[in-house]
């Protein structure tokens, strides 16, 4: 008689999570958030719009920084930089002016993040914008748009990967990369479609963007010391919450990854272009042994390790980062040179 109490209060016990489970997730308010519902009336001095066309939409607007170069040499390089998950344009703001002793340099917020394009589903037909297939292509665009020909690629954790696959599929359009903490080993999780599909994921998608967007938790994970975080950084993290429907927009990129596996690992050996990698001693989010083994598959890669900085060196240790960029521009010149000569 108590086994089979007992069995019956396990069943009601595995009943309620399962209820709990489908009807818990439905509960989380779907209304969007609210604000601007134009980003260009938030512009600042030195940003712009830039507007790409992209298949299936009315075309994407780009937020985007540029700083002119002060150099005398003709031409000069163009740096193009490619911020990481969740960040924005606004983590390079310590190094622009720097880079810009040595050549071009231009940010943009890649799509939902800053402020730029946040479509949503349903206002697009055919390929879905946030997939990392995508993401190349507005890339490649945007230099079109530009009229920018070769360039280097700076990129940093997700930005890192975008560049490398940007190397590998146009390597006469990538003249070096320099990669801060390239997020290559990915580990987040591939679901299988109809469960991404439900509407309990849908929900549940929608509270992790909120949480992502809302806190900037990679913000403080992304220091080796968070004290070294000011109110302005923090606010410029955040700048895409002025924007309506950021919340929805957001849902819609981390329902894409759900489905959209990141495989450069296994083709590092294929990229021949000359490559700096560079990892903060005391990332918290990509192991530098993570990146140090990038580095090492990559066939034309120099390594560096940054003390006391964590996954995002450009913003906490910009000054060690433009010494590491310096010697290795000034080094890819020289051979340059010896090999041209």
């Amino acid at each position: 008689m108590l086994l089979r109490l007992l069995l019956i209060l396990i069943v009601l016990v595995l009943a309620l999570a399962l209820i709990a489970a489908l009807v818990g997730p439905l509960l989380i308010d779907p209304a969007p958030a609210p604000g601007k519902t134009s980003a260009q009336a938030l512009e600042r001095r030195g940003i712009r719009f830039v507007e790409i066309p992209f298949p299936g939409t009315e075309g994407l607007s780009l937020h985007v920084a540029e700083q002119a170069p002060d150099v005398k040499s003709a031409p000069p390089p163009t740096f193009v930089l490619l911020h990481g998950f969740t960040f924005n344009l606004y983590t390079w703001n310590r190094i622009m002016a720097p880079l810009a002793e040595r050549g071009r340099v231009i940010a943009y917020d890649q799509i939902p993040y800053g402020l730029s394009a946040k479509p949503l589903p349903g206002t697009w037909h055919g390929e879905n914008p946030y997939s990392k297939a995508a993401a190349l292509k507005q890339l490649m665009v945007f230099l079109d748009e530009l009229k920018v020909g070769q360039v280097f690629l700076v990129g940093n954790s997700s930005g890192g990967t975008l560049a490398l696959e940007a190397a590998l599929a146009y390597p006469e359009r990538v003249r070096g990369l320099i990669l801060l903490a390239p997020w290559v080993n990915s580990k987040r999780p591939i679901l299988p479609q109809w469960l991404v599909d439900l509407p309990q994921t849908k929900r549940l998608t929608l509270l992790l963007a909120r949480a992502l967007g809302t806190n900037s938790p990679l913000l403080d994970r992304g220091y080796a010391d968070p004290t070294r975080i000011d109110a302005e950084r923090r606010a410029l993290t955040g700048v895409h919450r002025e924007i309506a429907n950021w919340d929805a927009a957001w849902a819609a990129l981390l329902q894409r990854s759900l489905t959209d596996r990141v495989e450069i690992a296994k083709h590092l050996g294929e990229i021949q272009t000359p490559a700096l990698v560079i990892t903060g001693a005391k990332d918290r989010i990509v192991p530098p042994t993570d990146t140090l083994e990038a580095a090492s598959a990559l066939p034309n890669a120099t390594f560096a390790e940054l003390p006391d900085c964590g996954h995002l060196p450009q913003e906490e240790c910009p000054t060690q980062v433009m010494d590491v960029i310096g010697q290795w521009l000034d080094g890819l010149q020289s051979k340059e040179e010896a090999e041209g000569g």
